[in-house]
């Protein structure tokens, strides 16, 4: 079975090398999500890169995606339900919170532009993005995913907490997995986990 790995916002693919290796998944897939965009970096753009590049998927894959990258596996599985055999959604929300975001892009044009460098995007690219996604709200259609889910999120991840354990209770096959003495970034802190969580789904199947 395939697995898709999508990276998150102040990422690239390669923040998802050692859960693969760590994993079993030896049909992994790890797109560089930005690519997608190619001239015009919106959300939008994104979802139809990547609902371009696996429109000729033949067999239900797995996604595996932490924040911009599980709010797209989201977004997709809800478009595509025949498409998606699971989902694990790390540091999700299934309703962008649109004032963290408004505050984040003020924060982002006070910083330097060699601070958007290590994920190959102009800080004009990331502002234009986020702002984008701020009207995403899935809360009305999570009723739709009929595929098994599994909800991760690092203990210390606060801003995201919430956003888990509510979808937890609206998803009734769902799992919810925080994940000890971790912050967001749940791919980079502990990929091992994320391993462990992978390999027993797997095994269940």
């Amino acid at each position: 079975m395939k697995t898709v790995f999508l990276h998150g916002l102040g990422q690239t693919a390669s923040d998802w090398n050692e859960t693969i290796r760590l994993a079993h998944c030896p049909e992994a897939d790890c797109p560089e999500l930005f690519l997608f965009a190619e001239n015009d970096m919106t959300y939008t753009q994104i979802l139809k890169g990547f609902e371009k590049r696996y429109a000729r998927e033949t067999e239900p894959f797995r996604i595996c995606g932490l924040s911009l990258g599980a709010i797209l596996a989201l977004d997709y599985a809800i478009r595509h339900r025949d498409k998606v055999s699971s989902l694990i959604l790390i540091g999700v929300q299934y309703k962008v919170p649109s004032l963290l975001i408004d505050f984040q892009n003020v924060l982002f044009r006070f910083m330097p532009n060699k601070a958007f460098e290590s994920m190959g995007l102009s800080k004009r690219d990331v502002i234009k993005l986020t702002h984008s996604m701020r009207s995403l709200d899935f809360s009305e259609k999570l009723d739709e995913i009929e595929c098994p889910v599994l909800i991760v999120c690092g203990e210390k991840d606060t801003a995201n907490l919430k956003a888990a354990h509510g979808m937890k209770a609206a998803l009734p096959q769902a799992e919810l997995h925080i994940i000890p003495g971790v912050g967001h970034e749940v791919n980079r802190c502990a990929p091992e986990a994320i391993a462990v969580i992978l390999n027993r789904q797997l095994i269940q199947v």
